[in-house]
């Protein structure tokens, strides 16, 4: 991913009023960019937005209406449109490049590396990615279109296929040469060159301070390391904990044949760990991802579906219930405490979830350790049921002068949090055994397990203690 963008000059900040001390842009300035856009001043626009960082432009598309995002971004000039579009929200970049001439699109994209490139072309409607691309010239059409031919989501997507490569025989000093001569059809930014073979087989690679520290006499094969190679139908979560485990700036992307069709950068990864997260928070609570530009239908769409499941979970958790009319019947207090045990085992449950989530999602949790770490999670909950149930017994004690109804709720949310550690890490687990998504469906099936056992334990333990 391309990071050379215009600098923010902290006297044009000033001017501007842009950006606050926490880098948020002010409400002031987007006013000024609205009050522009509406008289359709194109040099005040301009003006206002040429010194502004691309992650800022993106974010201010963010702030604006569609009506007001046609007028700015016909404004923006080609450098600055190039770099801004790689950081749109997908649903906004999609809005702006309906906007966008073919001419001016074709122009800006030959400023980007050829992975933000293919990134923003995979957006365009397929007659207007025929038409940019064509106005394309042959070198940057051919980069994006052998882009788009990988897998979504996978290494090979997401390099770019500017690299530096060097023969084995190569100096350093013909290495540094060759740096200088060949710049400007060289990688925006890198930081290892990478040591082929006749093949184009990468054979180990060399950090940019290793090699400007070495005699130009030196060869390269006296200074190369090993290399962690990524295959380019890797997929983007696999490379991502690839860089996290070993700690890498860059790495080399293979082909099948394993010879060097390009690299991947750490400020991708960046990027893809943020998205990773991002998803996986977001699907915890049962939604897809939504921008800032996400439409209400499309909102709907991606929620709706697990409440519905949802609903018939909380409708067999209350048949449960309508089990024990007769104890409910006799002994109202029951249904004041009844919703104390399930919440208590909700809340549980979402904690031993969220931790076997995230534990999956970094490799943290696999078969070698499942059983000590579900182990530990039922002991945890063992000892938090144990504080929790003493607690609200006393409450019970106190409230209703009941010593029997403080023994069946202690009780009952003993039993409950044992089944919420249970639960929230089992069910996890099996998901991703069945190669099913556990971010997704694991809080559904968490929330009717502990509302279940919660009022099944409760009103049960009732029943015979009580009654």
């Amino acid at each position: 991913m391309s990071t050379t963008a215009p600098a923010v000059p902290v006297a044009d900040i000033e001017d501007h009023e842009a950006l606050d001390e926490d880098y948020v842009l002010t409400a002031g300035f987007v006013e000024k960019v609205v009050d522009a856009a509406d008289d359709s001043d194109g040099l005040r626009l301009r003006s206002l937005l040429e010194d502004l960082h691309p992650a800022d432009v993106a974010d201010l598309m963010g702030f604006l209406t569609a009506e007001h995002r046609a007028v700015v971004v016909l404004w923006l000039p080609p450098e600055l449109l190039a770099e801004t579009l790689p950081e749109l929200d997908d649903g906004i970049r999609e809005e702006v490049l309906e906007r966008v001439p073919n001419a001016t699109l074709a122009e800006a994209l030959q400023e980007l590396d050829s992975d933000d490139a293919a990134a923003v072309v995979e957006d365009l409607e397929d007659d207007q990615r025929e038409k940019v691309l064509a106005a394309m010239p042959a070198p940057e059409r051919a980069a994006i279109e052998n882009s788009l031919q990988y897998a979504e989501d996978s290494a090979g997507r997401l390099m770019q296929r500017e690299v530096m490569a060097a023969p084995l025989f190569w100096t350093v000093g013909d290495t540094i040469d060759h740096v200088r001569a060949q710049g400007e059809d060289l990688p925006e930014l890198f930081f290892d060159i990478y040591v082929v073979d006749p093949l184009n087989r990468p054979v180990g690679g060399i950090p940019i301070s290793g090699l400007l520290r070495a005699a130009r006499s030196v060869k390269l094969s006296d200074l190369m390391e090993p290399v962690n190679e990524i295959a380019a139908d890797t997929d983007q979560e696999e490379v991502a904990y690839i860089f996290e485990k070993y700690h890498l700036i860059s790495a080399p992307v293979v082909d099948a044949g394993g010879r060097l069709v390009g690299q991947i950068t750490v400020d991708d990864i960046v990027n893809i760990i943020q998205e990773e997260n991002r998803e996986d928070i977001l699907r915890l609570a049962g939604v897809s991802d939504e921008s800032r530009g996400a439409g209400v239908f499309g909102v709907v769409r991606s929620r709706i579906p697990w409440l519905i499941v949802n609903l018939g979970t909380a409708l067999f958790a209350s048949s449960v219930i309508g089990q024990f009319a007769n104890e409910l019947e006799a002994l109202v207090y029951l249904a004041i405490l009844m919703p104390v045990v399930a919440s208590i085992g909700g809340n549980a449950g979402t904690q031993a979830l969220t931790v076997a989530v995230r534990s999956l999602a970094s490799r943290e949790l696999t078969s070698a350790n499942a059983v000590r770490i579900l182990s530990r999670e039922v002991t945890v909950g063992l000892f938090n049921g144990v504080v929790v149930a003493t607690l609200l017994a006393g409450v019970a004690w106190v409230w209703f002068r009941e010593p029997l109804l403080s023994l069946t709720i202690g009780l009952a949310v003993v039993i409950n949090l044992l089944a919420a550690s249970l639960a929230g890490t089992l069910i996890p687990l099996a998901l991703d055994r069945l190669d099913r998504d556990p971010a997704v469906a694991s809080p559904v099936f968490v929330t009717w397990i502990t509302d279940t056992i919660g009022f099944f334990s409760f009103l049960g333990l009732a029943g015979i203690i009580l009654l």
